[in-house]
């Protein structure tokens, strides 16, 4: 019998990887326009998209991934890093995910911070105890068997949303520069650049 996927808990949540009975609620939360407005083109992403790309990628074995890239062999990786949907434990219904992914392929020691979650999420507090939670396993994780241990993590959204960049604070990433991108589609604000955040382990060992 095969064992379950890894998961583990929060004071309100269950975060655990993904499968493949997730792909309706995957569909239902990138395809919702309020989820998607800062991120992107902006716009919903389309079902095929998210059932051909999105959701290979999630399970850890992205179809673009060459043979041996650590995204084919999750074990290569820490057990941190990757995609984790989100579950309020009191009910289990799915709100979103939160993801820490590696900024390069295959590297161990700086990761990007990412979190998507349904709109009768929002303002609950549970972006900021989900990203609390993993940036915490993370950084008390031991290293994987072939690289180092996770030393940075990263995160960027648009200046503009202004949710998003309070869930970074609260999770202590610090606020690093603007920068500026272009992007095929314009999207409200954009005009205001994105900002960059990051939280070493040395910071976040600091303020424990």
């Amino acid at each position: 019998m095969p064992l379950p996927p890894p998961s583990f808990r929060t004071d309100r949540l269950l975060l655990r990887r993904f499968t493949p009975d997730d792909a309706e609620s995957l569909v239902a939360l990138h395809g919702d326009p309020d989820v998607m407005h800062f991120i992107d083109t902006g716009r919903p992403v389309p079902r095929t998209h998210v059932l051909e790309k999105t959701l290979p990628h999630f399970l850890g074995t992205p179809d673009d991934a060459p043979e041996g890239h650590p995204d084919n062999h999750p074990g290569d990786r820490p057990v941190t890093l990757g995609v984790w949907a989100a579950e309020v434990t009191t009910t289990g219904t799915f709100i979103g995910w939160f993801a820490l992914l590696p900024t390069t392929p295959g590297r161990t020691d700086e990761a990007e911070l990412g979190y998507r979650l349904h709109r009768p999420a929002w303002g609950h507090g549970y972006a900021t105890e989900g990203a609390r939670a993993l940036v915490d396993r993370a950084f008390t994780t031991p290293a994987p068997p072939t690289g180092p241990p996770l030393q940075r993590i990263t995160a960027t959204t648009m200046t503009v949303n202004h949710a998003s960049r309070r869930v970074m604070e609260k999770t202590g990433l610090r606020h690093l520069h603007t920068f500026f991108e272009e992007w095929p589609d314009y999207i409200e604000g954009a005009e205001h650049g994105d900002v960059a955040y990051a939280l070493t382990r040395e910071e976040w060992a600091a303020a424990h």
